[in-house]
């Protein structure tokens, strides 16, 4: 199988070389400069989370996707994600039709629920119909897929009586779903024919093999199309692991501490961080020859087409992000390519 490798990021507010925090327009700046680095590496892939909070720069990835476009040549540009439950189908349709056009057919989408919930009341959704408004939505995007005019109805958002929508993608729009580990989410990506990805950001990636076996059963039982399964994890690289290691760990910490206060999670610690950029965890930080090991083990053991690698956590500062990304492309996927060669 021939491999895809990308890179993700949520638009995280990073500190410059004095300790500042960016601004949210400097840190969308250096995001296109991170995907242009990328595109010039070799990465497949770059993806841009929504979210509505503080700590993050991206509310509209389609916006930072689109000057992406302009300034790069043959990376594939999409979403880490677009939280479809808090959207419109129609709009987000024709959002990445047109981000499709600009970029000479290299868009993509991930859709997800949303595990931030910010979204919901800042749109006006109740967080009762988290549910019923993802599972609706997402089945009329299958029917925009199809880019004939569509008969639709539902709940949650206005029948659609042979509406057509423009502009027309001149391939198809390769789409995605999101999925953080529930069965019922892998059948239902499987039902409706459409890639899934997998957020594995705990734990080894051997505990996700039963999702990758359900995918594939479930696709065989509906008969829908097979699509190669992907995987988004984070990580940091640097010149040893020592070096990433130091790097990495005060955006996790500061990341996790800030979440987990409002999710009640333990606090974060150094040991937590060490177990996890070890075999057991799913951070993928070090050298790029222990990044490239622990890769291509993953994708040995779930038998994955696509690697996606979120590269922004926290306050990490630009440059090392960039030496990251350049390590990335130029050193770990071409070591990668060769342990499983």
């Amino acid at each position: 199988m021939d491999i895809e490798f990308g890179l993700d990021t949520f638009g995280d507010i990073t500190r410059d070389a004095d300790g500042q925090l960016l601004t949210a327009a400097q840190t969308i700046r250096n995001i296109v400069a991170q995907a242009e680095l990328a595109d010039s590496v070799g990465v497949d892939f770059f993806g841009v989370g929504e979210h509505h909070r503080t700590e993050f720069a991206v509310s509209a990835p389609e916006m930072v996707l689109a000057a992406i476009a302009s300034k790069t040549q043959r990376i594939r540009l999409g979403t880490a994600v677009t939280v479809l439950s808090s959207d419109d189908p129609v709009r987000v349709f024709e959002r990445f039709a047109t981000l499709d056009a600009v970029s000479s057919g290299r868009a993509e989408v991930v859709l997800g629920r949303g595990s931030f919930i910010e979204s919901f009341p800042l749109f006006g959704f109740d967080l009762r119909d988290y549910e019923a408004l993802f599972e609706e939505k997402l089945e009329l995007f299958v029917e925009l897929l199809k880019e004939q005019p569509v008969i639709w109805s539902g709940t949650m958002r206005p029948s659609l009586e042979g509406a057509d929508v423009f502009p027309k993608t001149e391939n198809g729009l390769r789409t995605w779903v999101g999925v953080g580990g529930s069965p019922e989410s892998v059948v239902r990506v499987a039902r409706h024919g459409l890639g899934l990805m997998l957020a594995i950001i705990g734990g080894p990636a051997a505990r996700f093999k039963p999702f990758v076996d359900l995918y594939h059963r479930s696709v065989t039982t509906f008969g829908t199309t097979e699509h190669p399964i992907a995987v988004h994890s984070p990580g940091h690289i640097a010149a040893t692991d020592e070096e990433a290691w130091e790097a990495a760990y005060p955006g996790f910490e500061s990341m996790n501490s800030t979440i987990g206060k409002e999710r009640g999670w333990p606090p974060y610690s150094r040991a937590r961080f060490q177990n996890d950029v070890g075999e057991a965890g799913a951070i993928y930080s070090g050298s790029p020859e222990r990044v490239a090991e622990k890769i291509a083990g993953t994708i040995r053991t779930l038998g994955i087409g696509r690697f996606d690698l979120k590269y922004a956590t926290g306050t990490l500062g630009h440059d090392q992000m960039m030496r990251s990304i350049e390590l990335y492309g130029t050193e770990v996927i071409p070591r990668v390519r060769e342990l499983l060669a």
